[in-house]
């Protein structure tokens, strides 16, 4: 047999034709590198003999599987795993632009036998916990941006901790945890700091935090202090619905929405950024490098959180790291 690695589930049931069962129950175990490249597997008529299964069945099984690449078989060797490909799940929020270089990066620094699947849980609970597909134990390891709900926290912990790297937001993690964060409270509030000669050209700070946005409030706790410690006019902004643009203020945006709302009043009303307003926007992206002058950003080198991510991946070392939060000045400010 096969040391236990291989589960043949519902061998009496449900519609599935029992060598495609066997079939899934191999690209599983290979998935989840419990089968490696190498690994001797039982001949037909062992498999047949030892699972009670006809040869006949297990026949058109080996055969699937020497087609699509996950076994070979050699005179003197007998069968053997051939391809082991592992899988991984890469579960985050939604699709923004730079959670793009995030992927793009993560993806590159991977070998090639590592099988992605790419999902958005939408700060769904629901979809969360059915992405997660824990029950089924399908994936080598779990990449997952979590949000501040019990319902998540449970989920997490019934993956075992190293097969598991949290990304983003530190809302879940343990001191035995792999983890790769950005830090949206102190090093956010350095970044203001490094920032308070330009934000001293303006009347006033607005912290625009729209109703419909997931960015920890904890930037908005450590802004609030920057500008108390400061003596800066400030205000936080919830409300989209009513937002208007002064002129001799600077607007610190988390949502890339608002920031076109921002640009597009500017525009109407014929404000210079840099001069009239100021604008600071969270997270890199291309885009932001070209918008008219450049906007000013706050953010961690997504590049290198992929790079980091990967690691994860094609390595057994456990990784706990905070990412370096970086204040990149162009003319928007």
């Amino acid at each position: 047999m096969i040391n236990g690695t291989l589960k043949i589930k519902n061998i009496g049931g449900n519609d599935i034709p029992l060598y495609k069962k066997i079939f899934n129950a191999f690209r599983e175990s290979i998935e989840t590198n419990s089968l490696k490249s190498g690994d001797s597997i039982p001949s037909i008529n062992e498999f047949s003999k030892d699972y009670k299964i006809s040869r006949d069945t297990v026949f058109k099984a080996y055969t699937l599987l020497k087609n699509e690449g996950f076994i070979k078989s050699t005179p003197n060797k007998g069968y053997y795993i051939t391809d082991s490909k592992i899988k991984v799940l890469l579960l985050i929020s939604t699709f923004k632009s730079y959670k793009e270089v995030l992927y793009h990066s993560f993806m590159q620094n991977l070998p090639n036998n590592v099988i992605v699947d790419l999902q958005f849980h939408h700060y769904s609970v629901k979809n969360f916990k059915s992405m997660l597909d824990i029950q089924n134990g399908k994936y080598y390891k779990y990449i997952v941006m979590g949000f501040d709900h019990p319902e998540v926290k449970k989920a997490l912990s019934k993956i075992d901790e190293r097969r598991l790297l949290l990304i983003d937001w530190d809302l879940h993690s343990k001191k035995v945890s792999n983890f790769i964060f950005q830090d949206f409270g102190q090093g956010f509030y350095n970044c203001l700091v490094e920032a308070l000669p330009l934000f001293k050209k303006y009347k006033a700070i607005n912290f625009i935090y729209p109703e419909f946005t997931y960015h920890p409030w904890e930037s908005v706790i450590y802004f609030k202090k920057f500008c108390q410690t400061h003596n800066l006019t400030f205000d936080v902004i919830k409300s989209s619905k009513n937002f208007i643009v002064n002129k001799d203020t600077a607007y610190i945006t988390v949502n890339d929405r608002m920031l076109y709302e921002l640009l597009d009043q500017c525009l109407n009303y014929n404000f210079e950024l840099g001069k009239d307003v100021g604008v600071l926007s969270y997270n890199e992206t291309p885009i932001k490098r070209f918008t008219y002058k450049g906007i000013s950003v706050v953010s961690v080198d997504f590049k290198d959180f992929g790079v980091k991510a990967a690691e994860f991946v094609t390595s057994d070392s456990k990784i706990q790291t905070y990412l370096p939060t970086q204040l990149i000045l162009r003319e928007s400010l």
